[in-house]
């Protein structure tokens, strides 16, 4: 009887549909790909290599593979996210708003509303940085400097269409000056010795991106875009508080391809929730200076749902190119 119940069982689950039986199966004995689409080391990748074990425990068999794929400032690797089978075999890591700011400026091979949004776990907010002899000591001085030399008061950013690039654009907006002149780089590592060497008047990065030279006195945060100030830098003001209705982060997540079978993502869902609860995690990321923020599913997809309408709105006001 026995017998004949496994036999029945193997004959039922072989009359099931395919895509029903990959969902049965998955993960199975097949790696899963996790694609980053910046270089190793970088915030999105040291993210990502932290919590994927974890979520690996919570799925059995789950065996995740990092993979850098790099180039267009994230297209590549997101171009190669979203193209991927459906199958819950390829997933891959991203960075809002720049998720949805490449699509506005250039044809890729992706839309970007059209993922699947699985869990978004770090949000680290926009700020300005000046060196510690800077005359500008607080926002208003940026502003009033702006106002008086049009065009001359330059800027560092982590590349054209960058979170840091935006927030910028957003900033100049709201305060109503004329645009400052952007000195773009592939990264924070690279800006961040062209600040200290004064060849730029600020620099707007990531609250984190340099918080340790702001604790050896070497660099000074003026506003954070946080909507409530980061418990990393709970001493400085944020934009609103200093006058100005403009916020700004980059928040980092992983997405999978579209029309992936609701029963992978529900189990994904489901080990993304339990990973970021993990207290060791926690530890971790204090430790890593990763400012947490955990959205879920639909959550983190009316996440980007609003980058992406404001995105749009300062396009018609602000466009950019990259």
């Amino acid at each position: 009887m026995t017998k004949r119940r496994t036999l029945l069982a193997g004959a039922g689950l072989l009359a099931m549909p395919a895509t029903l039986r990959a969902q049965a199966a998955w993960p199975g004995d097949k790696p899963v790909e996790v694609i980053v689409p910046f270089p190793a080391g970088g915030g999105v990748d040291v993210m990502t290599r932290l919590v994927m074990p974890l979520v690996a425990v919570q799925i059995p068999g789950l065996r995740p593979v990092i993979v850098n794929r790099t180039g267009a400032a994230g297209q590549i690797g997101l171009e190669a996210t979203f193209n991927a089978a459906p199958d819950g075999y390829t997933l891959g890591a991203t960075t809002i708003p720049a998720h949805n700011a490449i699509p506005l400026e250039r044809q890729v091979r992706y839309r970007a509303m059209d993922f699947t949004f699985l869990c978004n776990i770090v949000e680290d907010a926009n700020c300005f940085y000046v060196r510690a002899e800077s005359p500008f000591r607080s926002v208003a001085d940026v502003v009033a400097a702006a106002r008086a030399r049009p065009n001359h008061v330059t800027y560092g950013t982590t590349g054209i269409g960058s979170d840091d690039h935006l927030f910028m654009l957003a900033f100049e907006s709201a305060a109503n000056v004329p645009p400052m002149v952007q000195v773009p780089f592939a990264g924070a590592a690279p800006l961040i010795p062209q600040l200290l060497g004064g060849n730029m008047d600020l620099a707007v990065m990531n609250v984190n991106d340099a918080l340790q030279l702001v604790r050896e006195g070497k660099l000074r945060m003026l506003a954070q875009g946080a909507a409530q100030r980061q418990p990393e830098a709970a001493q400085i003001p944020t934009f609103r508080e200093a006058g100005f209705d403009v916020v700004g982060s980059a928040s980092r997540g992983i997405v999978g391809p579209p029309g992936m079978p609701p029963a992978v993502v529900a189990r994904l869902e489901a080990a993304f929730r339990n990973a970021l609860n993990d207290e060791g995690f926690r530890r971790e990321a204090a430790r890593q200076s990763m400012p947490l923020r955990p959205l879920v599913g639909a959550e983190y997809k009316a996440l980007a749902q609003d980058v992406d309408d404001n995105l749009k709105r300062l396009w018609q006001v602000r466009p950019w190119r990259g």
